[in-house]
């Protein structure tokens, strides 16, 4: 059997494939139904991807991992992670962007239904009956409101709704972000050791010694400063990027000094191999896995800081669909919560799953790849 034929039966491709032919259906249909701008809009392209590509993500490691699918914990993980990741691609039905309450240009910007500084309670008796009515189109949004409004109106279901892609953006484009990084710096500087090494580990102590969250809020309200509304959502991106990649340098450090050092990596020196290649091919892969682990309990951290950023102001600008920023319109009503407990319950419950479901995935990873950690914190 070729190998041409033997990668077609192979089941991951016929995943993938069946993948990549949603997300063009995704692509095509909401073309169909909203106009261009929404397909053309270089966020929503991005987010749809990444969700694609974490599903895609999930599916490979539970087929190289099956023992993921037999851990009744890793598998609630897994189901709380695909819910969130289809109401991610559904979106633009569940939470039509064209609805006449909703701005037609930018399908991030939370539909606002009216002026008044005091939140108003779901509309609908039954939040289902309500979100099926919107799906059906048998009433917009502002008429019915499933999960009520926050002060100046704006529309807790469809900030949940659209936040769903920026947790999944924020998320995943900050630890692929600090996993590259560290890894870069890390196998680097352990592979070549010496003054190398010791530049490198001496830069990376430095960013080790600030606060990593008080470093990101720092560094957000000066470009916040400086950019304004202009920065969006990359402002707190880049702040968290900017202080998050040393756990990973570290810990990547660690691996490759511990294997660098080995019979097999001295035996292709020998050979004459490259430095890359040796890296590369014969270094990385074995030194990788404990890299992974963190960074999958890692992607619940990221979007509890980045929405850490958008309560303080310095994440999302207002009127984002963003869930840390929804919890913020509830600070002036925090004497009232028994009466407004709507405006906090929905986007923290969103939150709370979200990264539950992740460090669910992360712990039963761990616990699998090195049963030695199991029930250590």
């Amino acid at each position: 059997m070729s190998k041409i034929q033997a990668a077609l039966r192979h089941p991951l491709l016929w995943v993938y494939l069946v993948l990549g032919g949603l997300f063009a259906l995704v692509l095509f249909f909401a073309n169909q139904e909203f106009g261009y701008f929404l397909v053309e809009d270089p966020l929503f392209l991005i987010s749809e991807g990444l969700v694609f590509g974490v599903i895609a993500t999930i599916i490979t490691v539970a087929y190289r991992v099956r023992k993921l699918l037999q851990n009744p914990l890793s598998l609630a993980g897994i189901i709380m992670v695909l819910f969130f990741a289809a109401i991610a691609i559904a979106a633009p039905w569940l939470a039509p962007p064209l609805a006449p309450d909703a701005r037609p240009d930018d399908p991030y910007r939370i539909a606002q239904c009216g002026y008044l500084p005091t939140p108003k309670p779901p509309k609908a008796p039954d939040p289902i009956d309500g979100i099926i009515k919107i799906v059906t189109r048998q009433a917009t949004i502002c008429q019915v409101s499933p999960f009520g409004t926050t002060e100046n109106q704006y529309d807790i279901y469809y900030g949940i709704v659209w936040g769903t892609h920026m947790v999944f953006f924020v998320g995943i484009v900050i630890t692929f972000a600090n996993v590259l990084i560290g890894i870069a710096i890390g196998s680097i500087s352990a592979y070549f050791g010496r003054w190398i090494d010791e530049i490198l580990m001496r830069i990376t102590d430095i960013f080790l010694a600030f606060p990593f969250l008080i470093a990101a809020v720092t560094m957000a309200a000066v470009l916040r400063a400086k950019f304004g509304s202009s920065g969006g959502l990359m402002i707190g991106v880049i702040a968290l990027i900017v202080f998050g990649w040393m756990g990973y340098a570290r810990l990547i450090r660690g691996d490759i000094l511990s294997i660098r050092e080995r019979e097999y990596v001295l035996a292709v020196k020998a050979m004459g191999a490259r430095d890359l290649r040796i890296l590369l091919k014969h270094i990385l892969p074995n030194a990788i896995y404990p890299t992974l682990v963190v960074a999958s309990l890692d992607v619940g951290t990221y979007v509890l800081s980045f929405a850490a950023l958008s309560f303080l102001g310095l994440g999302a600008e207002v009127g984002f669909a963003d869930w840390g920023q929804m919890i913020s319109f509830a600070r002036n009503w925090i004497p009232n919560l028994y009466e407004f407990w709507y405006i906090v319950f929905y986007p923290g419950m969103a939150i709370l799953l979200f990264v539950l479901g992740w460090n669910l995935i992360g712990d039963a990873f761990r616990d699998i790849l090195d049963p030695r950690l199991k029930g250590r914190t």
